[in-house]
């Protein structure tokens, strides 16, 4: 059993961490750097130790920091939460090596997930499609070309160890080939640290599903689909579940087959199966695993009546899962929205700065994951995710109607934020019918950004 658990996080998601421990009776210690000291985690938290660096190299991110951390409170096991250290393989090694347990799958299972190419061809041997692309790495700029016009533009160059939409490139026709393979491998060097690429046929128009799954590396099971096709720059901002784009007979179908990928690997924990879905032809192909908790894993809270970090922290403890499929099933409808400290009227422009009045959305089917209290000051250290507004209803109309009423009633005074984007979308026309993809929110911030003015102190600028 695990007694004491280290969050090696902060934000919303290390507040989270902390509930489902202490709701299995499990006490916590919260890290945090020098600049982290008022964070609202802490008053979670049992314990609290200071990491030292305002940098994240040198304290979230830093492995002998945080395994340093875990030995001077006895913590036996680490929560990695998403961001930072989460899928990072030899982050799961030392924690194993320190006779610490890593609250996610081991390291050879993050390492083969990881990496693009090699989740790729993994997906394909548990016969899983895959977008057309690459076999693997580009080794050949030459021999990438003569396959990007076999397989047609347009294509996009990825990093192999991408994420965030970083290490990315679009390539419309032969022409730009050279170019823009060699800015993302360079940005890929930049982020990730490897320079890596392949390449990969570009599905315009198509949704994005992903799937989440939980195993303890001997049974596993599927919670269902969540649709994320609302994205800036690939970046997701809206999540729902389940998709409404999926008949019965296509969400069985991508289901299974994301049992099958972590069956694969022999699973442990909580993991998301990605996928693209083409609206048209009805095909999915599979594009990354995730082999962390989700930022949107309470919309399928919420559907299914569980407890996905309760789940991870009790298969990391030993214990064997304690769902079958059966257990399973989909009631009702979530939509959960990303709010960040950003100008969406300039650019998306983060907005550090104090929080000065709160009001927070409450009621049935109404829940807010956040970090916030007045007083506290936004970090410009560290990623502009404040929180997230999560709701139910029995249907997806009702729940666009309780979300509309939730964004109205939410303040965050002394900021900027991403609070007027989402007043906007609950209205839009093709929001509400479900008639979008993963560049439609693209096209339609080219003709709305500029008239979503934040309000700044209960005023709108």
């Amino acid at each position: 059993m695990i007694e004491k658990l280290l969050i090696a996080n902060r934000g919303e998601i290390a507040v989270r961490i902390h509930r489902a421990a202490h709701k299995l009776g499990i006490k916590t210690v919260q890290v945090y750097s020098s600049v982290d000291a008022d964070l609202l985690a802490i008053e979670y938290a049992d314990e609290a130790i200071e990491l030292e660096s305002p940098a994240a190299a040198k304290s979230y991110l830093d492995i002998d920091a945080i395994i340093c951390a875990a030995e001077k409170t006895n913590a036996d096991a680490i929560h990695p939460g998403y961001g930072f250290l989460a899928e990072n393989a030899d982050f799961a090694d030392a924690v194993e090596q320190a006779g610490k347990t890593f609250v996610g799958p081991k390291g050879y299972t993050i390492r083969t997930m990881g990496n693009k190419v090699s989740a790729r061809n993994t997906a394909r041997q548990a016969g899983i499609p895959a977008v057309p692309g690459s076999n693997g790495l580009i080794e050949c700029v030459s021999a990438a070309k003569d396959m990007a016009i076999e397989i047609g533009f347009p294509v996009m160059i990825k990093a192999s160890a991408g994420g965030g939409g970083r290490g990315i490139r679009v390539i419309e026709e032969v022409s730009q080939f050279n170019q823009l393979a060699s800015q993302a491998a360079t940005e890929a060097e930049a982020v990730f640290g490897i320079g890596d690429i392949y390449l990969e046929k570009l599905i315009e128009r198509a949704r994005h599903i992903e799937v989440q799954v939980l195993g303890d590396g001997n049974h596993f099971v599927h919670c269902f689909d969540r649709e994320c096709s609302l994205q800036r720059r690939r970046q997701k901002i809206w999540e729902e579940a389940p998709s409404i784009a999926l008949t019965d007979s296509k969400r069985s179908q991508i289901c299974k087959s994301a049992v099958a990928l972590a069956r694969q690997v022999e699973y442990s924990g909580a993991g998301t199966v990605e996928f693209l879905y083409d609206d048209d032809s009805g095909k999915f192909y599979f594009i990354e695993m995730n082999t962390r908790i989700q930022v949107e894993h309470p919309v399928t809270e919420y559907i299914l009546g569980i407890d996905l970090v309760a789940e991870m922290i009790s298969i990391a403890a030993g214990e064997p899962l304690a769902l079958s499929q059966s257990d399973l099933a989909i009631n009702g409808h979530s939509i959960e929205v990303r709010i960040n400290a950003e100008d969406p009227a300039n650019d998306f422009m983060p907005f550090p700065g104090t929080v000065e009045q709160l009001c927070i959305p409450d009621g049935p089917g109404v829940r807010v994951d956040h970090m916030l209290y007045p007083g506290y000051a936004i970090s410009p250290f560290y990623d502009s995710l404040l929180g997230k507004v999560i709701v139910w209803a029995n249907d997806r109309e009702n729940a666009l109607i309780r979300l509309k009423k939730a964004i109205s009633e939410l303040r965050i005074d002394g900021l900027a934020t991403t609070i007027p984007l989402f007043s906007a979308l609950v209205d839009d026309a093709d929001v509400r019918s479900g008639s979008y993809h993963t560049g439609w929110l693209e096209q339609w911030l080219q003709t709305n950004a500029s008239n979503l003015s934040p309000a700044i102190g209960g005023a709108t600028v």
